[in-house]
């Protein structure tokens, strides 16, 4: 076996057997690349995919941890070389799994970033539609908060799925797996304000016909330019919080389970395949869960003062 080989064929495996979606794939053959990087410069060069051992493997994960990747970084390639190897078996190329035995870091789950309703209120308002792409942006801003969409869904969104008669939007999520989800009347009012007055008046690439959100030149926009929008909207308000688009979809969710919606529901609309990636926006903040105690707990000052005039 080769490694460039391999690597190829677990791509292709990944994507049709697993149904992955490009950039989960590439992103597992960049982990593969970093332990064939490390096997080069460690004068292991001659190592191929059968030969790798597991003292091979705690030696590169030391390598890296030196490097200052992160745990979770860490975490994220030893989960990508686990998998290779598990192709490597179900192929049956390997006989055994070197990765059996290798310890993941422990890490820290991470809240994430979230807007307050304020916050979002500033940032939408501080874009000036009376530029070209103004009433785009805006549409954008808006789609991402009322449906809590991945950036990959928001680029990808489809006229033909917008259901708005029903107010409903139809998303392909990852590995192709569709939703619906609810828009808000806000989001649709912002929407046909841009259909109207800045899509129609483009030039539009035929392959992109169908596609909601286009660029100066009728092409589909790119992750990076949504990055960018928000970074230079953040930034003319002067918002001292690491924002990207993502930061919408976690506001989205805990605004919604904050105000008491269902955790299964917010499932749904996230298109979470397991729920406690969901049970992550179920962060409280301290206020709420002090008055949670003080009003429930048996041993709480309220409750010994009602046994009291009991």
């Amino acid at each position: 076996m080769n490694w460039k080989s391999e690597i190829e064929e677990f791509k292709t495996f990944q994507k049709m057997e697993k149904n992955l979606s490009d950039n989960s794939v590439n992103a597992y053959a960049a982990d593969l690349n970093k332990l064939v990087d490390f096997l080069k410069l460690s004068g292991y060069e001659d190592v191929k995919p059968e030969d790798v051992t597991l003292s091979h493997l705690k030696e590169m994960m030391e390598w890296i941890s030196n490097e200052g990747i992160s745990p979770r970084t860490q975490a994220r390639i030893i989960s990508g070389i686990k998998a290779f190897y598990k192709f490597l078996l179900i192929e049956e190329k390997l006989e055994k799994d070197p990765t059996a035995l290798l310890e993941t870091p422990k890490i820290g789950r991470k809240l994430p970033e979230v807007l307050s309703i304020e916050e979002i209120d500033a940032i939408i308002n501080s874009i000036d539609t009376k530029k070209p792409e103004g009433q785009r942006n805006k549409a954008i801003l808006e789609t991402l908060y009322s449906c809590g969409l991945r950036v990959s869904e928001l680029i990808e969104l489809k006229i033909s799925n917008l259901f708005f008669e029903t107010g409903f939007i139809k998303i392909e999520g990852k590995g192709n797996k569709e939703r619906l989800i609810p828009i808000s009347t806000k989001a649709v009012k912002e929407i046909n304000l841009y259909l109207s007055e800045y899509r129609r008046l483009l030039n539009i690439d035929p392959k992109d016909e169908d596609i909601l959100f286009l660029n100066r030149r009728g092409k589909k926009l790119s992750r990076v330019m949504i990055f960018t929008i928000i970074k230079n909207l953040v930034k003319e308000i002067g918002l001292k919080k690491n924002i990207s688009p993502h930061t919408f979809r976690h506001s989205f969710a805990t605004h919604l389970i904050d105000g008491g919606a269902n955790l299964r529901a917010v499932q749904a609309m996230l298109g979470h395949e397991s729920i406690i990636t969901t049970e992550i926006y179920t962060h409280l903040d301290k206020e709420y869960l002090k008055d949670t105690m003080t009003s429930f707990h048996p041993r709480s000052e309220n409750a010994i003062k009602k046994e009291e005039k009991s």
